[in-house]
């Protein structure tokens, strides 16, 4: 067998981590994202339009309250003969007698011949009114305006010219309520709201993602039986599915099982052409080696190549009828340990090593495949090595773009490759070294099985001083 050195070396892939890979892609994720900005513009939609309508209703109340203070403080003052107003209000609320608690009402003349003033126990100095040009009073003589209170609060006044007796002698009512108050009761219900509506929104969105994640449980079961199918564990899609996925899970059954016909015929037909090649080149094998003398030699070396050449391409047919198939599976360990028994009795003269992993790997492909890829390695570097050969079996873990990935290295203390041959090397039936037997074919085959299988294949130096082989497959996680 020829030696083969790979000119290139092993490149990693790049590829982005895989939940980042597929989560834009998720059907869940979208389906909860498009949900969860919807609940959000929908709560506040509805605390705006809430809020909205409590200061509207909080703001008629508060001057309907006023509106209805004034009329009583009205009602409640009268005017002497000599023009001096009378009366004691009592407007029915505690804060008209708390000093400057922003609730205050005052009675002062508006027309001649009225003297005297008014003022509630709370009010401890002049609230002054704008200008009649400033804030005109309505067709009612009402007026309504904001201003400053006595500690800074922010007052709503009411304010009414009312005649008192037939003389036309007329007063100035003004009751002031504390705005402040309405502001803040306002703040405190947007606050308690906002609370409660966060508290039901997080609430609804964990119910609806719940719920998202039961209803699309199905299309999980379906991913788990297409895994199971592909790991060869299981023949089809088995299970009661929804009345939406039961259509695709059984074109997928149908998909699965049409594969399975088209690579059983692949196989019928391979194996069709093997027993049809087989008899003509071995008649013609035997009858050149009967014959004898130069021509027959000549024509028994030609039919043996066009045996190993015939073997070689039904072999790469046969990988690539069943490449893509999903029903192949191959423990990893148990095979390389009984090729390696196999080869150390056979050269006992050669030191063989082998280390293993601590867990199961399990090859995508069929077994034959990967006795042929073995075989021919391990045959290759137990007749170049002088000594000692290693054989080690890794999966590829760590890394975003080894992710299902094995690697099986051998090691021979041989004499390596010249760099000035690789190139030789690597040309089909080419042999460097024509005093070892071989048809310069068994490192070909191996790279058409790693090939077809979309793995890798270097050849480097060896940290034992002559070759090393590394092979990358994939494997099924």
């Amino acid at each position: 067998m020829s030696r083969r050195r790979n000119s290139e070396p092993l490149k990693p892939l790049a590829r982005t981590p895989l939940s980042l890979r597929l989560w834009p892609r998720s059907l869940t994720f979208r389906v909860i994202a498009f949900s969860t900005v919807w609940a959000i513009l929908t709560l506040v939609v509805i605390f705006t339009l809430i809020t909205t309508l409590y200061r509207q209703a909080s703001e008629r109340g508060f001057d309907s309250l006023l509106s209805a203070h004034l009329f009583n403080l009205i009602g409640s003052v009268g005017i002497s003969d000599s023009g001096a107003l009378t009366g004691a209000p009592d407007l029915g609320d505690l804060r008209f007698s708390e000093p400057n608690s922003g609730w205050y009402w005052s009675v002062e003349p508006a027309s001649e011949g009225v003297h005297g003033d008014l003022h509630s126990s709370s009010m401890t100095r002049t609230i002054p009114s704008p200008s009649v040009a400033e804030v005109p009073f309505n067709s009612s003589f009402q007026r309504s305006y904001a201003t400053e209170g006595i500690d800074g609060e922010r007052l709503e006044v009411f304010e009414s010219e009312f005649v008192l007796d037939a003389k036309n002698r007329a007063a100035r009512f003004r009751v002031m309520g504390n705005q402040s108050e309405l502001e803040q009761e306002i703040s405190t219900f947007q606050r308690r709201l906002l609370t409660y509506l966060s508290l039901f929104g997080v609430g609804m969105i964990a119910i609806n993602a719940i719920a998202i994640l039961l209803g699309l449980q199905p299309l999980r079961r379906v991913r788990n039986a297409l895994a199971m199918v592909r790991e060869g564990t299981a023949q089809k899609l088995d299970g009661r599915f929804p009345a939406e996925i039961e259509p695709l899970a059984n074109e997928t059954n149908a998909l699965i099982e049409n594969n399975r016909r088209i690579v059983e015929r692949s196989r019928t037909q391979v194996g069709n052409l093997a027993h049809s090649l087989k008899t003509p080149l071995a008649v013609l094998l035997n009858e050149g080696r009967a014959l004898g003398g130069a021509k027959g030699q000549l024509i028994a070396e030609q039919a043996a190549s066009m045996q190993k050449q015939v073997e070689h391409y039904l072999q790469r047919a046969r990988v690539a009828a069943q490449r893509d198939s999903v029903v192949y599976r191959t423990p990893v360990t148990p095979l390389v340990q009984r090729m390696v028994r196999v080869l150390q009795k056979l050269n006992p003269q050669t030191s063989l090593s082998l280390t293993l992993p601590a867990t199961e790997i399990v090859f995508a492909g069929e077994r034959e495949d990967l006795e042929e890829l073995l075989g021919n390695l391990l045959e290759n570097a137990m007749k170049w090595a002088r000594s000692a050969v290693s054989v080690s079996v890794a999966p590829l873990t760590g890394k975003d773009d080894a992710a299902g990935l094995f690697e099986i290295d051998i090691e021979d203390d041989g004499p390596g490759i010249p760099d000035d041959k690789a190139r030789e090397a690597l040309k089909r039936g080419r042999r460097l070294d024509e005093t070892k037997p071989g048809t310069g074919l068994g490192l070909a085959i191996v790279a058409d099985l790693v090939n077809e299988y979309g793995g890798i294949l270097a050849l480097e130096r060896s940290g034992m001083g002559g070759l090393k082989a590394v092979v990358r497959l994939r494997s099924l996680q």
